[in-house]
């Protein structure tokens, strides 16, 4: 097994986990929030995509779908706590996308070689990941985490629990 194998796993696995937390979900329950000041799933799917297409800036040759206009702004720290104009997307888009841009991070994953997973990170990104090889598992834990707040959401609306 290469060094690129066991990130590769996580990468699907986390993808997996995600779409199974969502698969009874309808497009009304992303955007519950659990509590007020909390993001709701809606939020947190353009935030995981619109973060995860941020490797093509640091990864060499990377290559990614382009997103969208209605990603923009709205998934970060500045939309976080209001209703994207045009209002939120429907759970197959984001879906769509999510599924559209990991497919992608796997795709460049496979044409890196082991040694460039030593090549530092730049800028506000290498606090966060010193490396590439802590970048690429940084998508697969960032993933995971927000998974783990859906299950709140899942709780609150009564849905069974999956993990």
């Amino acid at each position: 097994m290469n060094a690129r194998e066991p990130i590769k796993i996580a990468l699907t696995s986390t993808q997996n986990i995600l779409n199974w937390y969502l698969s009874d979900l309808s497009d009304a329950d992303l955007t519950v929030r659990p509590v007020p000041s909390a993001n709701n799933i809606a939020w947190q799917l353009g935030h995981l995509i619109t973060s995860e297409a941020m490797v093509k800036a640091e990864s060499p040759g990377a290559i990614y779908p382009d997103l969208p206009a209605f990603f923009g702004d709205n998934y970060g720290r500045k939309g976080a706590g209001e209703t994207p104009p045009g209002g939120y997307r429907t759970k197959a888009e984001y879906l769509d996308w999510f599924n559209k841009v990991r497919t992608a991070t796997i795709a460049n994953l496979d044409k890196i070689t082991d040694a460039d997973l030593d090549k530092p990170t730049s800028a506000n990104m290498a606090k966060f990941a010193p490396n590439l090889a802590a970048l690429y598992m940084l998508n697969a834990n960032h993933t995971m985490m927000h998974a783990g707040q859906f299950t709140v959401v899942r709780r609150a609306l009564g849905k069974p629990v999956l993990f």
